[in-house]
Parts: C-alpha cells; structure tokens; sequence
C-alpha cells in the first residue's frame, strides 16, 4: 500500500499537467504565451509548480496576491520531493561513506607517571 501511495504521489501532478494541457489547451497557452519548452520542463522538474501556477494564472492579468502564496507552497513541495529523494538514496551515490551511527568515544590522553612518595 505504501508503494501505491508513492506512485500516485510522485505521478499524480505529472498527469493532472498532461491532461489539463491536452483537455484545456487555452491555460497552458496563456500561462506560458504559447510557449512549448518551459511547461515540459516543469512538468519533468516541478509538476507541482507548473500545475498551481496553469491554476492561478489569470489571462490579461497574470498573478497576483495571494496567488503567489500557493505558488510558493508548490514550490517548496516540489523541492522537498527533490530533497526527501536526495536524501532517500544517498547511499546510492558513488564514493559516499556512511557516518557512524553511534559515537565514538573521546581519545584517552595518557596519565602522568606517578612520582614515588617516601
């Protein structure tokens, strides 16, 4: 169940983008002025930004106030994805060693010789 949660989580706003832009060519076009490039690239990179900001974008007006909120949220969504992922799969990367999980204790300095008492 959790794998299926995952899936959905990480695919659902790439499918709610490509549906949008098929099922209402109009937003996309007038978010990004027609432009093919930058919704690919944020649909690839930050479906949830590219698809709060199709959202909020108002023709002729563009965005304003408390748009700029959600637009934020989505963007700190989108690199936590990036962040928890990074963070997921860190052993995953070439020439990276683990930290120890538990500590190590503090080097011992050696004593002072003892001097006889008479």
């Amino acid at each position: 169940m959790p794998c299926l949660f995952a899936l959905f989580a990480s695919f659902l706003p790439r499918l709610a983008d490509i549906f949008i832009w098929i099922a209402r060519p109009a937003f996309f076009n007038a978010a990004f002025k027609g432009s093919w490039f930058w919704p690919i690239v944020g649909i690839i990179f930050l479906p949830f930004t590219t698809l709060f900001y199709v959202l909020m974008y108002t023709p002729g007006i563009g965005l304003r106030g408390w748009d700029w909120l959600w637009i934020g949220m989505a963007v700190l969504i989108d690199i936590g994805h990036w962040a928890h992922t990074g963070y997921t799969n860190r052993n995953a990367i070439p020439g990276y060693t683990a930290t120890p999980t538990t500590p190590t204790p503090p080097p011992t300095t050696p004593s002072a010789p003892s001097t006889p008492s008479a």
